[in-house]
C-alpha cells in the first residue's frame, strides 16, 4: 500500500488544523481496511463514518456516528450471524501531557468519559475501532429459538437430531449421584 493511501486512511485529526477550523468527516473504510485487533468477528460492508472534530480549549471533541455490518458466530450453535452495527458517539480527548501526575491520581466518575491522545492530534481509525468494539452485542444469537449444540455429540439442533442418551451423567459428577441414590434408599 503507497504511504499517502495508508494515510488517508488512516486520518490523523490534528489540533493545529482544528484550531482553524472544524473538521467535517464523511469517510468509507472498506473491510479488512481498519484493524480491529480481534478475531471475533468480520467486518463484510464498508464503515461509514460522519463526524465532526472540533477544538475546545485544548480538547478534542469528537461527535458523530459509525455505522457497518459485522459477521460474528452464534454463541449456541456456532453458525454464522450477520449483525448491523450502528453507535452515535459525542467523545471528548485531552492531550496527555496537559495531565499532571496528581491528577491522574484524583480521577472522578465524570473523567471516564474522557479519552486522551498524545502529541498533535489522534487517529481516525483507532477512534472507530473502539466505537465498533462498545457497539458489539454481549452475545450474538442467530435466532430467538436456536437449540445450540448437543453437549454430547455436537450436532447442531437446529438442523438435525442427535441420538445421544439425554440422562448421560457426566462422570465427574457420578460419586454425588450414588450419594444422592444411597440417600434416597434411606429416606
Amino acid at each position: 500500500m503507497l504511504v499517502s493511501q495508508r494515510l488517508r486512511i488512516a486520518m490523523f485529526i490534528d489540533i493545529k488544523e482544528l484550531a482553524l477550523h472544524k473538521v467535517q468527516i464523511h469517510k468509507s473504510y472498506a473491510p479488512g481496511t481498519l484493524d480491529f485487533h480481534s478475531g471475533e468477528f468480520r467486518q463484510v460492508e464498508p464503515l461509514e463514518v460522519r463526524a465532526t472534530a472540533e477544538l475546545l480549549d485544548d480538547h478534542i471533541r469528537l461527535t458523530g456516528d459509525v455505522h457497518t455490518r459485522l459477521e460474528m458466530v452464534c454463541a449456541r450453535c456456532l453458525e454464522p450471524v450477520v449483525e448491523d452495527i450502528s453507535r452515535d458517539f459525542d467523545l471528548t480527548y485531552r492531550p496527555l501531557a496537559g495531565i499532571s501526575r496528581e491528577e491522574e491520581l484524583r480521577l472522578k466518575t465524570d473523567d471516564t468519559e474522557i479519552g486522551f491522545f498524545e502529541g498533535d492530534g489522534l487517529f481516525l481509525a483507532d477512534v472507530l475501532a473502539e466505537q465498533v468494539l462498545l457497539a458489539l452485542p454481549m452475545k450474538v444469537i442467530c435466532r430467538s429459538d436456536c437449540r445450540g449444540l448437543c453437549p454430547q455429540c455436537g450436532a447442531n439442533l437446529n438442523g438435525e437430531d442427535c441420538r445421544c442418551d439425554a440422562h448421560a451423567v457426566d462422570p465427574r459428577l457420578a460419586v454425588l449421584g450414588r450419594i444422592k441414590q444411597n440417600w434416597q434408599k434411606k429416606h
